[in-house]
Order: structure tokens, then C-alpha cells, then sequence
């Protein structure tokens, strides 16, 4: 499997990492984090050095009730940080947190190489137009609803039966528009509950049969901290806990906040993966 991401072709035959950057001041683990320019300067460094293959940068935060940001507002949080990042690091592959098709085209004007859309289309029917207008990598998640209306909307028959047929749809829809390049991503923690959390993560190979790279993203999420009884910000051994299941169930990308602990989760499940050969 490889996608093009402005130019450089991509191998996800070994997993990748994309590294967090939120420019919310309300995300639920880091958001806030980043005062001035170059602690945003010295924290994608660290991404970059410590391993990160790609930098999803967003200014809407997706957390469960959040506040709904006008686009103006989101762009303005972002753009600086983009032309930033492009100057510090002019090979850096910049991925773009949003579901709205002003903001994801503005940005893909300055050098943004992915969307990563949390509602795959869903709350922007220009979406799809316009990434297949950039021929960029699109990243589409499952959810229902809105962030603020996902918490209860969580009512399933089979989870894992109806997010597939949910990413056949969308599947089909983007390759009809010429999107050859897509990513999927169940979204733990979008319009399920903890326990439905877990019965995707078992479940995650059965995705492999759409025959698209599969992202997860659990970094620090409500499902470890709430299993163990403790917070985010205590919650990442859990995260690498459940990488390593991730990686052994077919996922391509691990959009990780600590991208040093990621890493070494790949290269261990590379090792292991090697002494079954």
C-alpha cells in the first residue's frame, strides 16, 4: 500500500506515525499546550526527530461537546502554524484536521499534503469535491452525528458490520470523484461507547477486507483512561498497550501525541513480526 503525498510516495508497507499538533485551546489532553511560536517550533521537532512520519495539524477541537468554532476562527488558529512549520521544515508533510472544505482547500493552497475528515463528507458535501479536485491522501473516520451530538448517537446492532458497510459507501463515493488515495479510520471514541471501543479494537482486522490502509487513533483516549481509573494525561502506557494490538490487527498509521513511544511500539511489533518468518 503507498499513497503520494506531494510528490513522495509513501509506503505503508511498515507503519507510519502521525504526530499530533492541536491548536485548540479546548482539546482534551493538550489543548492549550502551545503559548508562542517556538514551542511549536521545538515540539514538531521532537515529533520529526523522535519518528513522526506526517504532522496532523487542527484548530477545531472534535472532543465530545466542544464548542463549534466559525471557519474564519479555525483557519485563523491554523494558517500562521502552517507557513511556519513549511519555512523551519521544508520537507515536512502537514496533514489537515478538519471537516469543512473552505478550511481543508485553503490550506492545500499552502502546502498541506492530506484532509483527515472526521465525518468522511458527512458535514460538508464539498468535502470530497475538493480533495479530489487536490489529488491528496484523504483520511475518513466513522461518526454519527456532530461532535457535540456523537454522545448520543451511540446505539449499534453490530458495530464492526455496520462501519464497514459505512466505509464501503464512502469508499465507493470517493473513487467515483477519482480519490484514490483513501485512508479509514473507525474513530474510537466517536459515537461509541467504551465498551463498543474495545469490540472494534478485537475486531479491527475484519476492516483489512476494504483493502485500505486503516488509522487508528487512541492516543490517550477516554478508553484507556476510564478502563484504568485514571486521566489523559496518566493514560500513555495504556495508549502503547493498545498500539501494539493495533499494529498486530492491520493498522498502517498510529496518530499518536508521544511519538517516540509509537515508534518504539512499530519497531517492537517489526521485531516480532520478523521471528514469525
Amino acid at each position: 500500500m503507498t499513497i503520494n503525498c506531494l510528490g513522495n510516495l509513501i509506503n505503508l508497507s511498515k507503519p507510519k506515525i502521525l504526530g499530533i499538533l492541536n491548536l485548540t485551546p479546548d482539546s482534551f489532553y493538550d489543548g492549550g499546550s502551545y503559548k508562542n511560536e517556538a514551542e511549536i517550533i521545538t515540539k514538531v521537532e521532537k515529533m520529526l526527530i523522535d519518528g513522526a512520519d506526517f504532522i496532523d495539524i487542527g484548530g477545531y477541537s472534535s472532543r465530545p461537546g466542544a464548542i463549534n468554532i466559525s471557519v474564519n476562527e479555525e483557519i485563523r488558529r491554523v494558517a500562521k502554524v502552517i507557513t511556519l512549520l513549511k519555512k523551519q521544515f521544508p520537507s515536512i508533510l502537514i496533514s489537515i484536521d478538519t471537516f469543512r472544505s473552505n478550511v481543508a482547500e485553503s490550506f492545500l493552497d499552502n502546502g498541506a499534503a492530506i484532509i483527515n475528515d472526521i465525518s468522511a463528507g458527512n458535514l460538508d458535501i464539498k468535502m470530497l469535491e475538493t480533495v479530489a479536485k487536490y489529488k491528496v491522501p484523504y483520511i475518513m473516520m466513522h461518526m454519527k452525528g456532530t461532535p457535540q451530538t456523537m454522545n448520543t448517537l451511540t446505539e449499534y446492532k453490530n458495530i464492526t458490520q455496520e462501519i464497514i458497510f459505512y466505509f464501503s459507501e464512502k469508499i465507493a463515493q470517493a473513487r467515483s470523484l477519482g480519490i484514490s488515495d483513501i485512508i479509514i479510520d473507525p474513530g474510537f471514541g466517536f459515537s461509541k461507547k467504551n465498551e463498543q471501543n474495545f469490540e472494534l479494537l478485537n475486531n479491527l482486522d475484519l476492516l483489512r477486507t476494504l483493502e485500505t490502509p486503516i488509522l487508528t487513533g487512541i492516543s490517550r483516549k477516554s478508553m484507556i483512561y476510564k478502563t484504568l481509573n485514571s486521566s489523559a494525561s496518566e493514560a500513555l502506557n495504556g495508549t502503547s498497550a493498545l498500539h501494539m494490538i493495533a499494529l498486530q490487527k492491520g493498522s498502517k498509521i498510529l496518530r499518536a501525541h508521544d511519538v517516540k513511544e509509537a515508534k518504539e511500539c512499530i519497531l517492537l511489533y517489526q521485531a516480532l513480526s520478523k521471528s514469525d518468518n
